[in-house]
């Protein structure tokens, strides 16, 4: 698609990219894969897409209406309500998403107690039965599938994967950008300029990657709630030092060349040569460790997760879906599920990172 598009080496590179069948199509399902969970919310949501109601369309699922809207006299409407749900299909209509909870839906209507297996809910009349009765939480609701059961707390396995799976990969996504763009620009400074400047930063680095990360995300953690922007600054401060080495290494290669000394010659200044001569040299280098960095990013966000120092306690995270799959031997599809949706992920990243290598190969691309 985007061959006709590029020219030289470019070209040259997309199609050794495509060559690479294990890592083109891990790049194409990972894309779709995040491309679909950036709409969690109306694939997977405890409120309707779209209410009718006496003529007026509402979005649920984007805006907060009060109950009294309805008849009632909350400040926010619980659509999950028996009463709510007979007031509005008395006088309109409603659109579910394809799976009836958010990440942090408590099910009150499972036929086991939690965690319970993949099944239905209480079926409608069921349910109404148990309404009639008086019986706690219960309501005139529908038929719901937990397609990957439930966790400890009741709620949906899959509702909590989709919304964990979009945190991780944009929390990597992220960290992988900022430090990239320190990493980078800190080896770039070091091996341009050489002598005093290289070697007490190389000093500053070596001090900088013995302090132990998860220690002070513990004591950070007894004083305040991690949240994602905190935990990202975090990471961030201690993560941007493995791309110095490599931006280092090309920098100090490449600053004598003929090419920079001309530079030099006809007054350019420092900033101009290390960005227009040298870096896009060092990028070819920086890319290649970027789909790793990525799912060393995700890694570490998962295993933060699983001991209990990451994103704020009920945050929908792969990590949390893993330590419950250890608390909760009895119910081998929470282990299972987060074991192969963890380990296909990194599996997807790493199939990129082989392609990706292999496409900025100077060896293959100019052979």
């Amino acid at each position: 698609m985007w061959g006709p598009r590029l020219h030289g080496l470019n070209q040259r590179r997309w199609q050794l990219f495509k060559a690479n069948k294990r890592g083109y199509w891990s790049f194409w399902i990972f894309l779709v894969l995040f491309f679909v969970s950036m709409f969690a919310p109306i694939i997977s949501n405890d409120r309707p897409m779209l209410v009718s109601y006496k003529g007026e369309l509402l979005f649920p699922t984007f805006a907060d209406y009060p109950e009294e809207k309805f008849g009632g006299f909350l400040a926010r409407t619980d659509y999950r309500d028996p009463v709510n749900i007979e007031e509005i299909t008395a006088n309109g209509w409603m659109i579910w998403p394809l799976i009836r909870y958010s990440y942090n839906t408590v099910n009150n209507e499972l036929p086991r107690p939690a965690p319970s297996p993949p099944a239905y809910s209480l079926t409608r009349d069921e349910a109404c039965v148990k309404y009639a009765q008086g019986a706690a939480g219960a309501g005139c609701t529908f038929g719901n599938l937990n397609w990957l059961g439930t966790d400890d707390q009741g709620r949906d396995v899959i509702a909590r994967l989709i919304y964990g799976f979009r945190i991780s990969v944009a929390f990597g996504l992220i960290l992988t950008l900022f430090s990239s763009i320190i990493g980078v620009a800190a080896g770039a400074v070091q091996g341009y300029f050489g002598g005093w400047t290289d070697l007490l930063f190389q000093r500053f680095i070596d001090i900088w990657t013995s302090m132990p990360t998860l220690y002070l995300l513990i004591i950070l953690a007894a004083f305040i709630t991690p949240t994602f922007w905190l935990l990202l600054f975090i990471l961030v401060l201690f993560s941007w030092t493995g791309l110095v080495g490599v931006v280092r290494a090309e920098f100090l290669r490449a600053r004598n060349f003929e090419y920079v000394r001309a530079a030099r010659a006809l007054g350019l200044s420092d900033t101009r040569i290390m960005l227009k001569h040298l870096l896009p040299n060092a990028l070819v280098s920086t890319i290649t460790f970027m789909p790793f960095i990525l799912s060393g990013s995700v890694t570490t966000l998962t295993a933060l997760d699983f001991l209990g120092f990451g994103l704020p306690p009920g945050s929908p995270s792969l990590g949390e879906l893993v330590a419950q799959g250890k608390n909760n031997l009895q119910a081998p599809w929470l282990g299972l599920t987060a074991f192969f949706v963890v380990s296909i992920m990194l599996t997807l990243l790493v199939f990129i990172g082989e392609a990706v290598r292999d496409a900025l190969d100077p060896r293959k691309t100019f052979a």
